[in-house]
């Protein structure tokens, strides 16, 4: 039975059937793709709500330092995409990491690297959605035509947000004004949110609010991908000319407005605030691995493959450092946590036209992200169909298109209709989780397979540099640093000190005696400093204070510790991933010393793993509840009908 769950593919077999289109549909995909192809379709994945949304979070949290941690992703990418290119030279055809995993692990780790894939790309398409409607309605309210009396075109808040945001926003809303905070001072997105969920439309007291437009973008893609690849291509070539000329507008514009006071200080929350925005970064480069599903559709994918990933990589990184620099020094960071920073900051300058150029280059920029991760998905999907994993109408091929017809389809109602309703941090942590978990298996794969002769190589290899005694040594030097320079914070985390909560999570967690005893304290607070003017607004006035004078509130309150602090297991069950990675990397270590192990595929390993665990717990437990359904669907339908055992069977 165990041997039954790990057995392989080899990639000579693999290779005949690409030959033979797999024989069961008698038509293959449509090679037409090269190196200037795919380095576009990876600007377009990259290049999309990473830029125009989430850098804004990133640098808010991190300042201007934030440059390093997408230098740092874009490294880490760049050793996964190493190992992407050597499995894509070795195994030119679609499939992408499943289809690497097949080769190097066997059956069991391809099916679970493939369901993870699934919620990589399916998820990334809601998130890319979300984010497209968020843009298109702000650009709707905009449009001003007076001689045709229209004054932006507004639609309802219930018809452009998921039903979750809206009802936690009406909650949050409700905490914070019961805390002393007017309405008027709630911010944006939490009043939109109120309002979307007040003003719903109502059966039988069910709110019903959906997001319409994200719905409306995934149907029209789903039809362009549907046409075909050539279709596909050149409209992804399009909206990559139209996004990087307004880029580099707004470099060209924007460093004529850079206030290098605003630069200093550089890092001004220190690592843990440039850390903060793993997710949001990591988010920004997720895509360049969907080039790899292309690869049947690639003229010479030995070759064009590898290339395409990395000019896409390099280019996106010049881009996104130059991008956080200009926004950093255009305005002071604290002001940058906007959904629409790039349009914000020349708001900010008083240069409207430019802010309605960059509102309708994001819609065209999202759009092309959720082509390209539209595109990869049914192209997984068929290749897991072609193994016998899913049922064989996912690997139909339509016969005029050339396209994973009915895949793409069905990719189409499960992006669509989670769209309606999902919200957007929560899709956007789990896509980062399971792309990464992609990128650590397919480093991985590289060094199961770095000394076995028997295997068929392609054109491309990864350099080898022996990671024997650079890997232990970095480990020991990371250990020492993290003691000698923040010997503080890394003895909290070993001890498990106890965490003190953020204003915001402290108030709102407080019932309304609670709140009531917080709101005494805070007059006599304000009393003591013979203040005239008092602050009503709880959570205002907590986030005012220094670190030292909110410490000293909080620990002279005569609330409940536990109220006051996080620890205990509430506060472990945070560091539970850090420590996996910490243990994983000791293992790591071992086989390093003992295998010679390739560097560059190692140190691909070891940065995706560490930014998988800083992604926290709650998202590790939503990804290992989607593994755990997808091992039921597996043994229920895949390990019956895996093609490898009906050959196994002479069946």
């Amino acid at each position: 039975m165990f041997e039954k769950l790990f057995r392989k593919k080899s990639i000579a077999k693999i290779l005949e059937d690409a030959e033979k289109g797999y024989g069961d549909h008698g038509t293959s995909l449509h090679k037409t793709l090269g190196v200037r192809d795919l380095t576009a379709f990876g600007i377009a994945a990259i290049i999309g709500a990473g830029i125009f949304s989430t850098i804004g979070k990133a640098s808010a949290d991190g300042g201007p330092a934030v440059i390093f941690l997408f230098i740092f992703t874009a490294v880490a990418c760049s050793f996964a995409a190493f190992a992407y290119a050597e499995f894509a030279s070795m195994v030119p055809v679609s499939g992408s990491a499943y289809t690497y995993s097949y080769v190097a692990f066997g059956e069991l780790v391809a099916w679970i690297i493939g369901w993870s894939l699934i919620m990589e790309y399916a998820i990334g398409n809601i998130t890319v959605a979300i984010s497209w409607s968020d843009y298109f309605t702000g650009l709707l309210s905009s449009i001003r035509i007076p001689s045709l009396g229209i004054d932006g075109i507004h639609l309802p808040d219930w018809m452009t947000m998921d039903y979750l945001t809206a009802y936690n926003g009406h909650k949050h809303a409700e905490t914070l004004i019961n805390a002393g905070k007017s309405y008027a001072n709630l911010d944006d997105v939490t009043r939109i949110a109120n309002n979307a969920w007040i003003t719903a439309p109502q059966i039988g007291g069910f709110h019903i609010v959906a997001d319409l437009p994200a719905l409306g973008i995934i149907i029209f893609i789903t039809w362009l991908v549907y046409r075909g690849m050539k279709e596909s291509r050149n409209a992804s070539n399009a909206m990559v000319i139209v996004k990087l000329a307004v880029i580099l507008l707004v470099l060209a514009v924007g460093v004529f407005y850079v206030d290098t006071a605003n630069w200093n200080p550089f890092a001004p929350n220190g690592v843990s605030g440039v850390l903060k925005g793993v997710s949001a970064v990591f988010f920004a480069y997720i895509g360049f691995d969907a080039i790899s599903t292309t690869a049947e559709e690639c003229r010479n994918p030995q070759r064009d493959l590898p290339r395409g990933m990395m000019w896409a990589i390099i280019i996106c990184t010049i881009l996104y450092v130059a991008i956080a620099l200009v926004l950093t020094g255009i305005v002071n960071f604290k002001l940058l946590a906007v959904g629409d920073p790039l349009a914000f900051v020349f708001d900010q300058i008083d240069l409207k036209l430019m802010s309605g150029i960059i509102a309708v280059s994001a819609v065209f920029a999202m759009a092309s992200v959720l082509l390209v991760f539209q595109m990869g998905q049914p192209r997984i999907w068929m290749s897991m169909s072609r193994d016998g994993l899913l049922p064989k109408s996912f690997s139909k091929i339509h016969p005029k298109y050339q396209t994973p017809s009915f895949a793409t389809i069905v990719v189409g109602f499960v992006v669509a209709i989670p769209s309606l309703f999902m919200n957007l941090t929560i899709v956007t942590d789990l896509c980062s989780i399971g792309t990464l978990f992609a990128f650590v298996l397919v480093c991985a794969g590289v060094l199961v397979l770095q000394n076995k002769p028997d295997i068929q190589r392609g054109k491309f290899r990864i350099p080898y540099v022996n990671s024997k005694f650079i890997i232990p040594l970095l480990f020991i030097g990371t250990i020492f640093f993290g003691f000698s320079f923040y010997k503080k914070e890394t003895t909290a985390f070993i001890l498990n000190t106890p965490k003190i909560y953020e204003p915001v999570s402290f108030i709102t967690a407080l019932n309304d005696t609670e709140l009531s005893i917080i709101k005494k304290e805070i007059e006599i607070a304000q009393t003591k400093a013979n203040l005239i003017e008092k602050n009503t607004d709880s959570e205002a006035y907590l986030n005012q204070l220094s670190t030292e004078q909110y410490e000293q509130f909080i620990n002279n309150s005569e609330l409940a510790q536990e109220k006051k602090y996080e620890s205990g297991w509430k506060l472990f069950k945070h560091k539970i991933p850090m420590w996996i990675f910490f243990f994983i990397c000791l293992v790591i270590i071992y086989y390093c010393i003992t295998k010679n192990l390739s560097l560059i595929p190692v140190l691909g390993l070891i940065s995706c793993l560490y930014m998988m665990c800083e992604l926290g717990i709650s998202n590790w437990i939503g990804f290992g509840i989607w593994l755990i359904v997808g091992l039921f669907v597996y043994f229920l339908y895949g390990f019956k009908h895996s093609k490898l055992k009906l050959k196994e069977n002479n069946i």
